[in-house]
């Protein structure tokens, strides 16, 4: 939620606290934002606990993450989606990057906290570069090369 808006309800609650209920009602306004605010930090606490526990910049699956992944997130949103806290790659833009298990990456840029684009990398493929016969190698699956 932008930030403005957010604020914003606050006033208004507040205002309309005090023209329904007078002081009354601004002391249960004030205390339904006390109550949003705790649940988010709670939130915050609760994510970080978790993404403490693992290794940096690890992901359990990087296919996953980038087709889970959208513009507008925030770096908290793709931190609840991974469980790890990002390694951090550059300063200008804001970018992270997840890895997995098999050298699968997946590169995140932010501006303003929120993601703009991100980049999936799979590791380069490592087959040899020549039969021992001297001919090209060629993978099962693909026919031969023209």
């Amino acid at each position: 939620m932008n930030p403005f808006v957010g604020w914003g309800l606050a006033v208004i609650g507040i205002a309309m606290g005090y023209a329904l209920w007078g002081w009354r009602g601004v002391g249960l306004a004030g205390s339904v934002i006390v109550f949003w605010l705790l649940m988010q930090f709670s939130r915050a606490m609760r994510v970080m606990r978790t993404a403490g526990g693992r290794p940096i910049g690890q992901v359990a699956s990087a296919v996953m993450l980038q087709a889970k992944m959208r513009t507008g997130m925030r770096l908290m949103d793709i931190i609840l989606l991974t469980n790890s806290l990002g390694e951090k790659r550059a300063e200008r833009p804001e970018t992270w990057r997840w890895t997995d298990a098999s050298g699968a990456s997946v590169t995140v840029e932010l501006v303003g906290g929120r993601c703009t684009r991100w980049d999936f990398q799979r590791p380069v493929d490592e087959a040899p570069a020549a039969a021992g016969d001297g001919t090209r190698a060629q993978r099962p699956d693909t026919g031969p090369s023209a």
